[in-house]
């Protein structure tokens, strides 16, 4: 996880949640002691991931002989980096966060190469528990759309999470109707955009998308396009749907722009989820003094909690086994509801929450059907 810059809330909360998991799981898997390690892969000077901290991480999990499971990566850029080395040494992996598209299927959002070229060894180690970006895509358009939207502009910030995401709302944009002006990739070192919101005003924008963190500028990017187009709708997808986003106390965006923001959340609200997850809230109140956790904390809790019964339904604790394991999961319930680990890595759930913003606080509105292409 990048545990120092913009992400820090989120990545926190998942590795919080990943060691609440493992504690009330006694640290053992079956008859095996676990030992959870953190790894860091952000540095303070760039303030998010590098590809060098990544592949270190990588490198040093899968060189040590007692690693049974790598849980990562948040950011999928990361992930594209990470995926090969422990593809090589066998390493199963589970994501918490990851979205994008080509990591592991070849849908609109994905590049070319993808997404065979992240696994050498010709099998596949890489899952993740959350929907990846072209089941997303879609359901942003269908919010853009029942608000009303006629013409968005679309940005992104280039890095594979962000800008396979945005090829997915213009692919699904343009199968519903919905006319997206341009999908910019924008500059995240850009002193502010106050010129491409003009432009956007000026090409008749009535709503504004951004597909990527909040790392990557997006506070200032909002605040350009607010007082650009005053009248705009204003959508983010997960990589902006947490609390040092919407929460001007963390640096986040005033509420005068909050007010007019929506976003959509892989986490559903505990009345949707079932009693295991309602729990989950609890306890991790209870542990860390916190009522409203980030909303992946149940993911980085869920992603233990796979890892732990994969290792123990594995037998062995080897590499080898508990991949099989892994990817033999099916109707596994769990504090996200009850799903499945399909062949390419990707759980069969889909559905989305769509969020607005209240006194710097996230409020959920309704849950949108996620669908694959």
């Amino acid at each position: 996880m990048p545990l120092q810059g913009a992400s820090s809330p989120q990545t926190r909360a998942i590795v919080n949640g990943m060691k609440l998991a493992l504690e009330q799981g006694g640290s053992r898997a079956g008859e095996h002691k676990i030992n959870f390690v953190s790894l860091d892969n952000s540095t303070a000077q760039a303030g998010t991931w590098t590809p060098e901290a990544t592949s270190a991480n990588a490198r040093k999990a899968a060189q040590d002989d007692a690693t049974a499971v790598y849980l990562g990566e948040f950011n999928s850029g990361a992930a594209a980096v990470s995926i090969p080395v422990l593809n090589e040494a066998g390493v199963p992996q589970i994501s918490p966060a990851n979205t994008a598209v080509g990591l592991t299927v070849d849908e609109p959002g994905a590049t070319s190469g993808e997404p065979d070229k992240y696994y050498p060894s010709g099998e596949r180690t890489y899952t993740r528990i959350v929907a990846r970006d072209s089941i997303k895509g879609p359901a942003m358009v269908t919010v853009m759309k029942e608000d009303g939207c006629t013409k968005v502009q679309l940005t992104n910030d280039k890095e594979v999470y962000g800008a396979g995401l945005a090829e997915a709302i213009e692919n699904a944009a343009g199968e519903s109707g919905l006319d997206v002006i341009s999908n910019e990739g924008i500059d995240k070192n850009a002193p502010n955009y106050r010129s491409l919101a003009q432009k956007s005003a000026a090409a008749g924008a009535d709503c504004f998308a951004f597909s990527g963190i909040t790392g990557n500028n997006a506070v200032q990017l909002f605040k350009d396009f607010a007082a650009a187009i005053p009248n705009a709708k204003l959508y983010g997808p997960d990589g902006v749907c947490e609390s040092g986003f919407v929460d001007p106390k963390e640096g986040g965006i005033p509420a005068e722009v909050a007010s007019r923001f929506k976003c959509t959340s892989p986490t559903l609200p505990t009345s949707e989820l079932p009693p295991e997850g309602q729990e989950f809230f609890t306890s991790y109140a209870k542990k860390y003094g916190e009522k409203s956790p980030d909303p992946y904390a149940i993911y980085g809790y869920e992603a233990m909690r796979l890892a732990l019964d994969a290792i123990q339904r594995s037998g062995t604790g080897e590499r080898a086994d508990v991949l099989k394991a892994l990817f033999a999961t099916k109707d596994r319930d769990s504090v996200l509801g009850t799903y499945s680990i399909d062949e390419n890595g990707d759980t069969t759930l889909t559905d989305l929450a769509i969020e607005s913003v209240e006194n710097g606080k996230l409020k959920f509105e309704k849950v949108v059907k996620g669908a694959a292409p």
